[in-house]
């Protein structure tokens, strides 16, 4: 579907910082990143409260006025302007949830929670490098399991794929991965408290 009139107005708009345009393009897409949200975080069994939303939201709008617009300079209108938005959506959800994972993992937040601003807390170190090190510790605490614990709670927690993607991978029942997580989880946070005493 190609770039309609006006989309590439409002576009344009918003490149040359006309006033009123930016208020114009939240209120244009706010709800289709509110669907693309919800239906990823879904579909990686992630629970979201009205705030989880809200703050993915703010990331995404963030994200789009970074470096001068430089995601919306990047489009050259071979889509619709919506179905640009909704893979930028998209990924910068499934990096927020990953790194929310990855704090879970390190039990730097709690696994029953679905606050993505906990996670930010735990994974937002000043370093750049922060997550480089999360990486590193998940990595070395994934040796203390058994190579199929491992397995998917580097599918989970790193790649960030689905209880049924997992299954498929590794043949395990789609029933049992929930289970296997939470006990590879509570082995690595007691490996973590020991080595740390």
């Amino acid at each position: 579907m190609a770039l309609i009139e006006v989309d590439r107005n409002l576009l344009n708009r918003c490149l040359a910082e006309e006033p009123g345009a930016w208020k114009d393009f939240v209120d244009r897409f706010i709800g289709l990143f509110v669907h693309v949200i919800n239906h990823t975080a879904h579909a990686r069994s992630v629970r979201l409260g009205q705030d989880d939303i809200d703050d993915l939201c703010a990331e995404i709008f963030v994200s789009l006025l970074s470096k001068d617009y430089a995601t919306l300079r990047a489009f050259r209108g071979q889509s619709s302007l919506a179905t640009y938005l909704t893979v930028v959506a998209r990924r910068i959800t499934v990096r927020e949830i990953s790194q929310r994972r990855m704090a879970e993992a390190l039990g730097h937040v709690n696994a029953h929670k679905s606050s993505i601003e906990q996670a930010h807390a735990a994974a937002a170190a000043p370093p750049e490098n922060a997550q480089f090190d999360d990486q590193e510790e998940l990595n070395l605490l994934l040796k203390e399991l058994d190579p199929k614990e491992a397995e998917i709670v580097r599918l989970f927690h790193i790649e960030g794929r689905t209880y049924r993607e997992i299954s498929e991978s590794t043949g395990v029942p789609e029933n049992s991965i929930g289970p296997t997580l939470n006990r590879a989880r509570e082995k690595m946070r007691m490996k973590k408290v020991e080595v740390s005493r």
